[in-house]
């Protein structure tokens, strides 16, 4: 097959003779483009999209080899490299590349001759696999079927197979891996967004020993994890299009099981459902937990809460919930020492709220966010020091850390933040418009409202929890604030 070729190289010298040796062999060219720098290189490479590539890999700085590998991976063009430098650190890049042939320099004519021949012949088998495909692809209506629920695309049963890996970017190339994989018994491989679904005839016995094969070779060739569902169950009763979401949804497990495993099933597992917010008591444990720069404590808690989980499992959205309405938490916290105001820790803080709502595995979710918490504690400690944390935040934060205790005073708030009573009391007049009466009235009724609608307690006793001595007191306080008494809102909202 005639190829479009293209020459990177920073020798004038070196590449007008690469591209003499190419013009004159035997090897089908039909264009051959040049590039003498990196810059260069993107801007023909987008514009071109050649087929087969030979570069100085020494051309391609580490502030762009992330641009370079990703542009690599997308496109997947026949990759030949050549260097200077005989270390292992190129021989690693050329590996991660997947190139064809690394050539250190100086060559000889043979060699390069030898490596044309290689991508020639490279290409040839990558333009068959790509006609193979195609008949696969669309053969019977099946791909169709797998997303429409009619009876009329149910005509034969099949073993589904779902393949993931990890970074979805990278599903075009795990599609074209399938395709040149030797599978036996197989209909058809179908590339989705974010996955690769295989069909095997319902008469495969072996489907998932192939799988494994399949994966052991793409682990040797590639870093990016996998992980197989296949549903091997036979069952032509049943839609295509239900297989294809039950084995979608077994794929989900992955969130709790991790990457580079094979899961046969025959019924699909439901998921559990939990309450994804913090509960009173948690909300105190965890304002504790931060003041006190608990660190071990906090690894406890959300290793026993989020780390020991078991069949059955949770909906893996009602965990994202449940950790965002932990960051909450940590935000406060943060508020309270001004670390919201600085770039890294703002921007750190996207990323871990980045981190629980998109990261494909659980505990890496969990790890990242204890990670965070361990450098904001040392912003906290570095704040403290410099004198620059707000004495109203950290009050309130103390308030609401006591706002149980019955015998709680505007005294034992400023000792905490060390101020005098009367200017702390203007103070918080001053930034927030109220007294510390009505703070502390106003934490200790937000309170009351939630074990009211999420517990079954007296209200005498919710009015003990929540600070008070006198429940009549309580019941006063709490309609002069929300307007109606506790028993009323309890059955209104309830």
């Amino acid at each position: 097959m005639e190829g479009k070729w293209m020459i990177a190289d920073r020798d004038l010298n070196e590449r007008e003779g690469l591209k003499w040796l190419l013009k004159s062999s035997s090897i089908p060219v039909t264009r051959i483009l040049l590039a003498s720098n990196f810059q260069d290189f993107i801007v023909t490479f987008e514009k071109e999209t050649p087929d087969i590539i030979l570069l100085e890999l020494d051309m391609v700085s580490r502030e762009n080899w992330t641009t370079f590998r990703e542009l690599m991976q997308i496109y997947q063009p026949i990759l030949l490299l050549t260097s200077a430098e005989s270390t292992f650190e190129k021989a690693r890049m050329a590996i991660d590349l997947q190139a064809l042939e690394l050539m250190i320099k100086p060559f000889s004519a043979t060699k390069v001759k030898s490596a044309y021949q290689k991508a020639t012949k490279a290409l040839d088998k990558k333009h068959d696999s790509k006609e193979r495909a195609i008949p696969e692809f669309h053969s019977h209506s099946t791909y169709e079927s797998l997303f429409i629920s009619d009876s009329a695309f149910l005509d034969e049963d099949f073993i589904i197979a779902a393949i993931k890996v990890e970074n979805s970017k990278n599903v075009g190339m795990l599609f074209s891996f399938l395709a040149d994989f030797p599978f036996k018994e197989l209909h058809g491989i179908y590339p989705l967004s974010d996955r690769v679904v295989l069909l095997f005839k319902k008469t495969c016995q072996n489907s998932k020993e192939q799988c494994q094969k399949a994966m052991r070779k793409w682990e040797d060739e590639f870093s990016d994890p996998l992980a197989i569902v296949i549903r091997n169950e036979k069952s032509p009763h049943i839609s295509l299009n239900k297989k294809f979401l039950e084995t979608k949804k077994m794929l989900e497990f992955t969130y709790y099981h991790g990457y580079r495993q094979i899961v046969e099933f025959t019924f699909t597992a439901d998921w559990v459902h939990i309450d994804p917010f913090l509960t009173p008591p948690e909300q105190r444990a965890w304002v504790d937990m931060l003041a006190n720069h608990d660190i071990e404590g906090i690894k406890t808690w959300l290793y026993n809460e989020f780390l020991q989980l078991e069949d059955p499992y949770p909906d893996p959205g009602l965990v994202r919930i449940r950790l965002t309405s932990i960051l909450a938490q940590i935000r406060r916290f943060m508020k309270t020492y001004d670390l919201d105001e600085q770039h890294s820790y703002e921007k750190e803080y996207r990323d871990i709220f980045h981190s629980i709502l998109y990261d494909s595995v659980l505990y890496r979710s969990v790890q990242n966010l204890i990670l965070f918490i361990q450098k904001i504690f040392l912003g906290a400690d570095s704040s403290q020091q410099m004198g620059k944390q707000d004495s109203i935040e950290r009050g309130i934060s103390y308030i609401e850390s006591h706002f149980s205790n019955h015998d709680l005073k505007l005294e034992d708030v400023a000792k905490y933040v060390d101020r005098n009573p009367s200017y702390f009391s203007h103070l918080l007049i001053t930034k927030t418009g109220r007294s510390f009466t009505e703070i502390l009235s106003g934490i200790r009724i937000k309170e009351a409202k939630k074990y009211l609608l999420e517990t079954s307690k007296p209200v005498k006793e919710i009015s003990h929890l929540v600070g008070y001595h006198n429940p009549n007191y309580f019941s006063r306080t709490f309609k002069e604030i929300v307007g109606v008494s506790p028993r009323e809102f309890r059955i209104k909202k309830g």
